[in-house]
């Protein structure tokens, strides 16, 4: 009898009108419930500024009326603004357009910034004074000028579906950040994480602790629940995570989203939080630890999704069926993903075997090539399949165990090993807030495994019980060779760990390092 082979391929897509328009289809969902709260910016301190959907709506359409005066259709605006409502009536205004807005990290740089214009020839760019900006060889103006409402109200754009709608950048946590151009059909894909990740209901109060331009938060916490005539909730800046269980029982949030390192600062200072439903963790891998202490004190289950700003989500697990342990969960409902040979990608591997994770191109969500980039687009593809650069397996239930990234694995000693592994292992440490590992080469040609390890506070951690828990639990091969103890974790913007840094901290055979307080946090 022949082994299965890793397709899963269980339902057909959404389907997809030739005309679509992405703002059109989220301010559709918002109709239905004109005086129902769309939003809500909380503060630490109780304060709590708010809008109902029939108000966006009309800041919305006032919004697409403004740039339709002042560009043309398919024109690129950056958008260089803060964490306030003003990000998403600005977003979704210029899609509704027609146009074609770029969102910006407000943690860049003016010279980062100068050199995304460069590369993008925008024809407007729109800003808070607030956040440094570089001389642009464009218009620019204050975010300010964007009218709350202004009775007019055209039809939305109308726009092909495969059209551009907007672009967002990748975290550059694997290498340099590269421009990834979405259609506005993607937002029909998301219809697949509302049912097979999040259990979505109109009802829903859907907290999300990144800021508002982070593509994580503008999908899943603003866009998706909006297409339902749910609400978001939305910490206000400066938040600090250990606040937000608090916050959520106080304005009776429904579900969380956040990155895994955020639920674990929450756990340090854990608040019954009685209305949540369950939490969504996406970022950075969750691993079992982390969700069984979570389900342990708060007495809710995290769902783990998989996903990259070329497609988002497509692996998760969710209410109605919850991931395994060690896996991430299954492959949501109208996705065609599959597992390849990494050595010959023709190739499908049987279930249980670990190979490249790849996306079917027929899938709605999956995004129309990097700007300027055509090249490095069709390296990305072999025949039918999306190559995400992940490495998993699929078992025979159909959940997915992700590997890490291939260029993540580690070839210590002429063994492949992955990072996420050992990581699960040294989790279980009970003195460990959190733990990470990268390979060090230590002289030309001579690569080891070094585990980079955050102590709970007051918890006195020795490298000898490190090595002592990796001797126990993983094969010679796999075992760290040095730990480097950290008072955290260096992280990218989006609170991914950045590994490129961890191999820079690890010098000596143990040693203590220290990171600046912003550095290892998320925002």
């Amino acid at each position: 009898m022949e082994e299965p082979l890793s397709l899963i391929d269980e339902a057909p897509p959404p389907e997809v009108p030739p005309r679509f328009n992405l703002a059109a289809h989220v301010l559709a969902g918002m109709a239905h419930r004109p005086g129902h709260v769309a939003l809500e910016i909380i503060a630490p301190d109780g304060t709590v500024q708010s809008w109902h959907h029939g108000e966006i709506i009309a800041a919305v359409t006032a919004a697409d009326t403004f740039f339709r005066r002042r560009l043309t259709p398919g024109s690129r605006i950056l958008l260089r603004l803060g964490n306030s409502v003003r990000f998403p009536i600005a977003f979704l205004g210029a899609v509704r357009a027609g146009m074609v807005p770029v969102p910006l990290s407000a943690q860049l740089t003016a010279r980062e910034v100068a050199a995304i214009a460069d590369s993008l020839s925008p024809a407007l760019a729109l800003v808070d004074p607030d956040l440094p900006l570089p001389r642009l060889d464009m218009p620019v103006l204050s975010a300010e000028a964007l009218p709350a409402e202004d009775g007019s109200s055209p039809s939305p754009a109308p726009t092909e579906a495969d059209a551009p709608a907007y672009i967002v950048f990748t975290s550059g946590s694997t290498g340099r950040p590269r421009a990834v151009v979405h259609a506005h059909r993607a937002i029909l894909a998301r219809k697949m994480m509302h049912r097979d990740w999040y259990a979505l209901r109109p009802s829903d109060r859907l907290l999300h602790a990144g800021a508002f331009n982070w593509t994580f938060t503008l999908g899943t916490g603003l866009m998706d629940p909006w297409s339902v005539g749910a609400t978001a909730l939305i910490p206000a800046p400066g938040t600090p995570p250990e606040a937000l269980a608090s916050l959520a029982a106080r304005h009776r949030a429904t579900i969380l989203a956040a990155v895994p390192g955020v639920y674990r600062k929450m756990l340090k200072d854990p608040r019954p939080i009685p209305s949540l439903r369950h939490g969504l963790a996406a970022g950075e891998t969750l691993l079992p630890a982390l969700r069984e202490a979570w389900h342990e004190t708060m007495g809710t289950d995290l769902h783990e999704a998989l996903g990259m700003s070329e497609i988002s989500t497509f692996i998760s697990g969710s209410p109605g069926r919850p991931a395994p342990r060690g896996a991430v969960g299954f492959a949501q409902r109208g996705r065609r993903v599959a597992i390849l040979d990494p050595d010959a990608l023709s190739r499908l591997l049987p279930r249980r075997e670990v190979g490249m994770l790849a996306v079917s191109n027929r899938d709605p969500g999956l995004f129309l090539g990097y700007f300027g980039a055509e090249d490095e687009t069709r390296a990305r593809f072999h025949g039918e399949w999306f190559l995400t650069g992940d490495l998993a397996s699929v078992d025979d239930a159909g959940a997915f165990r992700h590997h890490g990234r291939a260029d993540d694995m580690m070839n210590a000693g002429g063994y492949r090993v992955f990072p996420r592994e050992i990581e699960e292992v040294l989790a279980t440490h009970p003195g460990l807030a959190e733990a990470a590992v990268t390979e060090l080469e230590v002289k030309p040609g001579v690569r080891i495994i070094a585990a980079f390890c955050v102590p709970k506070a007051g918890a006195p951690v020795r490298e000898d019980e490190i090595i002592a828990l990796a001797t126990e639990h993983l094969a010679a091969y796999k075992r760290p060779r040095q730990v480097v103890f950290l008072d955290a974790l260096p992280r990218s913007a989006n609170g991914k760990i950045d590994r490129r840094r961890l191999a820079a901290l690890g010098t000596g055979r143990s040693a203590t390092a220290s990171l600046g307080a912003g550095e290892g946090s998320q925002r």
